[in-house]
C-alpha cells in the first residue's frame, strides 16, 4: 500500500517539477482524436522539443497546488494532456493551435507561461507570434535597413556624379 502512495509521490514532484521549469506547458482535452492524429501530433511536438504527458487530474492538480498554480485546476477536468516546453516558449502553443484548427477534437483549455496561468486566449495569442527564427529574421532587417540605405544613397550619388562628368 505505502508503495502505492510513493509512487504516487513521485509522479506529483515529476509534474511538479515540469510544471516550475517548463517555460510553456499547456493543458488540452484530446477527447475524440483519433490514435492516428494523436501520434501525429506527438511526432509533431517531439521534434519541436516539448514533451506531451497524460497524468491524472488528482495528481495534476496537487502538483498544481505545489506549484503555486492552484489556478490551473479549474482547466483540469475530464481526459487532459500537457505539453510542456523547458526551451521554447511558443512552440507548444503554436503546435496545439494549428492542430486545433485542423482537427476540431483538441480543446485547449489552460496554460502556464513563464510561470504565470495562461487563458485559452493568451495561449493563442502566444501562438499567433512568430516563431524564435522570425522574430530574429525581423530584428536582422530592422538592423541592416540603415546600413542598406546608407549604401543606397552613396550608389545614388556615384551615379549622379557620372552623369554629370559624362
Amino acid at each position: 500500500m505505502s508503495s502505492v502512495i510513493e509512487t504516487k509521490k513521485l509522479i506529483v514532484d515529476e509534474i511538479t517539477d515540469k510544471l516550475k521549469s517548463s517555460k510553456t506547458a499547456v493543458v488540452v482535452d484530446y477527447r475524440g482524436l483519433t490514435v492516428a492524429q494523436v501520434t501525429e501530433l506527438r511526432k509533431q511536438l517531439r521534434e519541436a522539443g516539448v514533451e506531451f504527458k497524460v497524468y491524472k487530474n488528482t495528481m495534476t492538480r496537487r502538483a498544481a497546488e505545489a506549484a503555486d498554480l492552484a489556478g490551473l485546476n479549474d482547466a483540469l477536468t475530464g481526459p487532459n494532456a500537457i505539453a510542456f516546453s523547458a526551451d521554447d516558449v511558443v512552440a507548444p502553443a503554436k503546435i496545439l493551435n494549428d492542430f486545433a484548427k485542423q482537427n476540431d477534437a483538441l480543446e485547449i483549455k489552460a496554460g502556464v507561461i513563464e510561470g504565470n496561468i495562461a487563458t485559452v486566449e493568451d495561449v493563442k495569442a502566444l501562438a499567433d507570434l512568430p516563431s524564435r527564427e522570425g522574430l530574429l529574421s525581423m530584428l536582422l532587417s530592422v538592423l541592416q535597413a540603415p546600413i542598406r540605405n546608407l549604401a543606397l544613397a552613396a550608389k545614388a550619388v556615384a551615379e549622379q556624379k557620372e552623369e554629370q562628368g559624362a
